[in-house]
């Protein structure tokens, strides 16, 4: 086994364990509070759906990205739902239970949203390139390796939860040996290909990774526990499905290298403000004057 296929097995074992464990750290009732904030869900299907796979493509046509490289990162701009969410949430202090509860909503719609958007938006980042998704099989991606590991996680946590509080911890740590190792194995592979990011393509994806942020910001209402949720749950997108979908469409390096050059650009400027937030004073109300009342 090559080091290419190594890392497509790691990245959709990673990925498949990932979305189990968050499954089993979800209950129903943070779905169900999520989806009856009516509104915040309007405003953050908007960001996710339009905003940013939107800004991607007008930042791509810009910087004139290879058509490769430019699929790379649509497929990520398409790709919301990451677990990582939730824990940078709780970093910030933002209302983790919002975060949990949108990551299980976008992880699920996604399964529809994603080839959707990717079949309608590439022929506009491509330039002409003989770049195709084929609709069944990135929805058999995304079915295999994250809706149906969540919804046994989801299952598991709901008709088992004795269960669920004795496998988190163990599934939690296997996480985390997993990603060291798909992280390794991808530096090894492509940390030449990183070093040659051109300086005006990490700029474009730092302004991207802004309007992500900015557009989860608006769309979480006016308690600033619930805004940071939803920041930073769209701002992360889902590095390990887009590696997925990428390994099993786009046969490029190019392509596989956007998608990691952006998925540590998210992670680490998601961090670092997450990092910054826990420090800040909360805004938890806002007054008919436009004042905050801080905490």
């Amino acid at each position: 086994m090559g080091l290419n296929q190594l890392i497509s097995v790691l990245v959709a074992i990673t990925l498949i364990e990932m979305m189990f464990a968050t499954g089993l750290s979800v209950g129903f009732r943070d779905v169900i509070r999520a989806a009856r904030a009516r509104r915040m869900l309007l405003g953050a299907g908007l960001a996710n759906y339009m905003v940013v796979p939107c800004a991607a493509v007008l930042l791509i046509v810009l910087v004139d990205a290879d058509p490769m490289a430019a699929a790379g990162i649509l497929i990520l701009a398409v790709c919301p739902g990451a677990p990582y969410g939730p824990p940078l949430t709780a970093l910030a202090r933002g209302e983790t239970a919002t975060s949990v509860g949108l990551m299980v909503i976008l992880a699920g719609s996604s399964m529809l949203m994603a080839p959707l958007l990717l079949s309608l938006l590439l022929p506009l980042t491509t330039q002409g390139a003989d770049l195709h998704v084929d609709p069944s099989g990135m929805l058999g991606a995304i079915l295999l390796s994250q809706f149906l590991p969540l919804c046994a996680g989801l299952a598991v946590n709901h008709w088992r939860p004795d269960w669920a509080a004795s496998l988190l911890a163990p599934a939690v740590a296997v996480g985390k040996v997993l990603n060291a190792a798909t992280l390794a194995a991808i530096l090894t592979a492509y940390l030449p290909q990183l070093l040659d990011i051109r300086l005006g393509g990490i700029l474009a994806m730092l302004m991207l990774l802004g309007v992500s942020l900015g557009a989860g910001w608006c769309a979480g209402g006016r308690r600033d526990e619930a805004r940071r949720a939803v920041a930073l749950t769209t701002s992360i997108r889902n590095v390990g499905l887009g590696l997925v979908i990428t390994a099993g469409g786009f046969a490029g390096p190019s392509a596989v290298t956007a998608v990691l050059a952006y998925g540590l650009v998210q992670l680490l400027g998601s961090f670092l403000l997450a990092l910054w937030w826990r420090q800040s004073p909360l805004l938890v109300e806002m007054r008919p004057n436009g004042q905050a009342k801080t905490q």
